[in-house]
């Protein structure tokens, strides 16, 4: 079974988080929600408190790292030592690195877009450092899946669950949920 990792910071976006945590599960990618911010509480940018299934400190391997926008989340993302050298660790073993909205800003900050075509929240190319954003609803690129923000969530979250498992499976889903 594929694992996933979905990193909560407070201040995250709510729907882009939550709308890739149900997609993934309903797919049955095991997905874990882990807090960045020491506690399993974490508050969202619009106030909603989500409970946790993990902090960072007892986090499992997985296939996917996953980082939903939202400010200050991204921010707080960024400012998360553990988290960034995880990143590193899973780009040297090509594993899969999914952010949505601000959160593949994380990755420019790192230098890893460097070379690859990404997308993010309208106004944050700048901060990419990408080899070129796009406009895209979901850009692919190698060991990156970057998308532009809630109205992306789900086909954000569908092309995790293709890269993960399968078009069928991915499909299937799609029609399931009436997205068209």
């Amino acid at each position: 079974m594929k694992k996933a990792n979905v990193f909560f910071a407070e201040g995250f976006e709510e729907v882009e988080a939550l709308t890739v945590v149900d997609i993934l599960r309903r797919a049955g990618i095991e997905t874990f929600m882990v807090s960045v911010a020491g506690e399993k509480m974490v508050k969202g940018s619009h106030g909603i408190k989500v409970e946790m299934d993990k902090t960072f400190n007892v986090v499992a391997d997985a296939d996917a790292i996953i980082l939903p926008g939202g400010m200050p989340g991204t921010l707080n993302l960024k400012a998360h030592e553990g988290l960034r050298k995880l990143i590193n660790e899973y780009n040297e073993q090509g594993k899969l690195l999914c952010a949505i909205c601000a959160a593949p800003t994380v990755y420019g900050s790192m230098g890893l877009l460097k070379d690859r075509h990404a997308t993010c929240y309208p106004g944050m190319e700048g901060e990419l450092d990408a080899l070129e954003a796009l406009t895209d609803a979901v850009v692919i690129d190698d060991n990156f899946i970057t998308s532009r923000g809630v109205g992306t969530a789900i086909e954000f979250a569908l092309a995790i669950v293709r890269n993960l498992i399968d078009d069928v499976t991915a499909d299937k889903l799609a029609s399931s949920i009436v997205y068209e």
